[in-house]
């Protein structure tokens, strides 16, 4: 079980665009908080269950892994700075700044054969079985190893009766809104075999230059090591219907007195009182955090595009008693979470950005809880020609403390959250009854 072996591993490089003048752009305040943490790690299942699109897509003596490496080249010569390096310039105050290189030194591309995996192994387990993890390249670097390694790597994994394409992607290049429009517009020009995406992303634009930054020489010491998470932790998706997360938010609000609380804060409050509620031995009065992204990409005047591509999010983070949350319920967790992205006006915002502040090696403290990615993504409509994926994962990357990822499910309008955590706090979940009456 879990032969997995590697056929090739290579460099795609970005197709010639003549449009593309682009050669070196500066990373930004916003990009560079995350310099220290790890890659975004995400990959899509798919089916071979329909053979006549799977042959089209192979047809004639084209294979497979040449397509979507041919497409993949396509896609990069829109997304060039992808296919670059990170660069450094080091100052006499003992600062440095970094910036991209877009000299398409190209993107890691790894070809692998899962033999004995099916679908089933995959999505039939309670929790997420470890060989996932081995579908993804890239795994354990850090962001500022950009100057070396590739900001992407793309790993395709061919199972017995699918397929696992995943891609790792410098995290200080990006966030998950241009990481996803990048995973659209390969499947696009897969699917479409055309050399045009529907959304180009935006490079240059007015938010570099008004929020860049220099960083102290001494953060890169060995001091800050990334602390891996602990070799026991286990990941499990919760899966949420349309209807389950509408009765959520209804409860929220009547409990709060609010008609503000949206239908994602209700259902992070949700899971977060049951992580509280089966934590062994807590104190109520310990302090719990919950780190939340909070884009700002319509929170500025004018506002970013949303094809801007960067990093465009920051990080807030809501601080309860434990006692708070297990005595207060649902209505009062949900509404402190909606002040605090409520506060994240336009002011905040741009104090924020002349920050210094980067986050740590090992990311949040132990016992956190921190959300990432969306239920807006477009992931479900990732078609490379052979039809819509069936289930979506991530890497091991940044799963240090309660790592909660957020997707959109495959039924319109559900949710699926992946939590990493200890196996005694997931089997816990599993088995609490107040929690589990809101998960299909």
């Amino acid at each position: 079980m879990a032969n997995i072996r590697l056929i090739s591993t290579s460099i795609v490089q970005a197709a010639s665009n003549p449009e593309s003048s682009i050669h070196k752009i500066e990373l930004t305040s916003s990009d560079l908080k995350f310099i220290l943490v790890q890659y975004i790690q995400k990959g899509l299942l798919f089916t071979k269950s329909k053979p006549e699109r799977w042959s089209e897509v192979r047809r004639s003596d084209e294979s497979l892994v040449h397509h979507l490496k041919n497409s993949l080249s396509r896609t990069l010569a829109f997304f060039s700075p992808l296919a670059g390096r990170l660069a450094t310039v080091e100052h006499d105050d003992k600062t440095v700044s970094f910036f991209i290189d877009c000299n398409n030194a190209g993107i890691q591309f790894v070809h692998a054969v899962a033999d004995d995996i099916t679908i089933s192994n995959i999505l039939e387990p309670i929790y997420v079985p470890s060989f996932v993890h081995s579908f993804f390249p890239l795994n354990g670097t850090s962001n500022y190893e950009g100057v070396s390694k590739p900001l992407l790597g793309v790993q395709i994994t061919e199972l017995v009766d699918g397929i696992f394409i995943a891609c790792t992607m410098n995290h200080a290049v990006a966030d998950g809104t241009t990481f996803w429009n990048f995973f659209n517009s390969w499947s696009e020009i897969s699917r479409s075999n055309s050399d045009q995406i529907s959304k180009p992303p935006v490079s240059e634009h007015w938010f570099r230059t008004y929020c860049s930054l220099r960083l102290p020489v001494s953060i890169f010491t060995s001091d800050n090591e990334i602390i891996p998470p602990p070799p026991s932790y286990r990941e499990r998706v919760f899966h949420f219907t349309k209807e389950k997360i509408a009765g959520l938010k209804a409860k929220a609000n009547a409990e709060a007195g609010s008609e503000k609380i949206s239908s994602l804060q209700s259902l992070l409050s949700h899971l977060w009182g049951s992580v509280v509620r089966n934590r062994q031995l807590v104190d109520p009065n310990e302090d719990t955090n919950f780190h939340l992204l909070v884009g700002i990409r319509s929170r500025l005047q004018p506002q970013l595009p949303g094809e801007y591509f960067g990093n465009a999010v920051q990080i807030g983070t809501v601080k309860l008693k434990a006692r708070e949350i297990i005595k207060q319920g649902l209505g009062y967790t949900a509404l402190e979470m909606n002040k605090l992205v409520n506060s994240y006006t336009e002011d905040k915002v741009r104090n924020n950005l002349e920050s210094s502040m980067v986050f740590k090696r090992g990311g949040c403290a132990h016992g956190d809880l921190a959300a990432s990615s969306s239920p807006r993504f477009n992931v479900y409509g990732n078609d490379f020609g052979w039809g819509r994926p069936i289930a979506v994962g991530s890497g091991p990357g940044n799963k240090r403390c309660v790592k909660i990822t957020v997707f959109p499910g495959v039924e319109e309008g559900s949710i699926d959250i992946e939590v990493s955590t200890s196996p005694e706090i997931l089997e816990a979940m599993g088995h609490d009854s107040e929690f589990m009456s809101a998960v299909n």
